[in-house]
């Protein structure tokens, strides 16, 4: 028996709540997760030589620390506050069906993003900032990974997104543009760079670091959390813009 239009606007927007509630949850427990594997703070580091899974470069597992105690420790929790937690609760602010603001004016949603996304970008700083730092300490090399080129143009592209979101704050300052136009660029250079640094967050669960601490079915567990936020962005993104700008050509 085939399902009737209404039938399947139900399911679909069903869908989208279920999945949207899986993205809240999973962009929540992750940071917690790499918080409880990570220890900030703790004196611990693992840092020596050795591949981790899809490195193209040596990698640093546990020895004797020459950098400050527990510096290193502090780079993956800021990382993934920034583009799982931070980065994913600025974009599900518009979510139609699971924002959780939702009931608030767009004013005050649009505000409640901006928020959220320079946290998210002084997070992915000090984080940026604390791995370079413990690097030189260390003497190593930096940006010589597929890890850490990824993770730097991400944070460089987030940094160049959120001087972009001054032209919706002032649209006046493009005025060959419509305000349409403004946001619909801004959406999809927005996923752009979303997917960098989910790209970044999972370059960087193949260190070993990550490899040597989460082993077997909990490591392709963690590497779904930066995929489920993606699709469920890049379905958030699709149906507020491209569709919609496709379906009225």
């Amino acid at each position: 028996m085939a399902l009737t239009a209404e039938t399947e606007s139900r399911l679909y927007r069903s869908l989208r709540v279920a999945a949207g509630a899986a993205a809240h949850l999973v962009a929540l427990g992750f940071p917690a997760a790499v918080a409880v594997l990570a220890r900030p703070g703790s004196s611990e580091c693992r840092w020596g030589r050795g591949r981790g899974r899809g490195e193209g470069r040596m990698s640093e597992l546990t020895s004797p620390c020459a950098s400050l105690p527990g510096l290193f420790s502090w780079h993956p929790l800021l990382m993934a506050l920034a583009f799982s937690f931070l980065m994913t609760e600025a974009l599900l602010i518009f979510s139609p069906e699971t924002s959780l603001l939702r009931s608030f004016s767009r004013k005050i949603r649009v505000r409640a993003h901006w928020a959220l996304q320079l946290l998210a970008l002084l997070c992915a700083l000090l984080g940026l900032g604390i791995i370079t730092y413990n690097k030189h300490l260390n003497g190593k090399g930096h940006f010589i990974t597929w890890h850490g080129l990824t993770g730097l143009l991400a944070v460089l592209y987030a940094g160049g997104q959120c001087a972009g979101g001054v032209l919706l704050l002032y649209p006046k300052l493009m005025k060959n543009w419509t305000l349409a136009k403004l946001k619909l660029y801004h959406a999809t250079s927005g996923l752009v760079g979303y997917l960098l640094g989910c790209a970044s967050l999972m370059l960087g669960m193949c260190s070993l670091w990550f490899t040597t601490t989460v082993t077997g079915a909990s490591w392709y567990l963690a590497m779904l959390c930066p995929l489920v936020t993606s699709l469920v962005i890049m379905n958030q993104v699709s149906n507020a813009y491209l569709y919609r700008k496709r379906s009225q050509h």
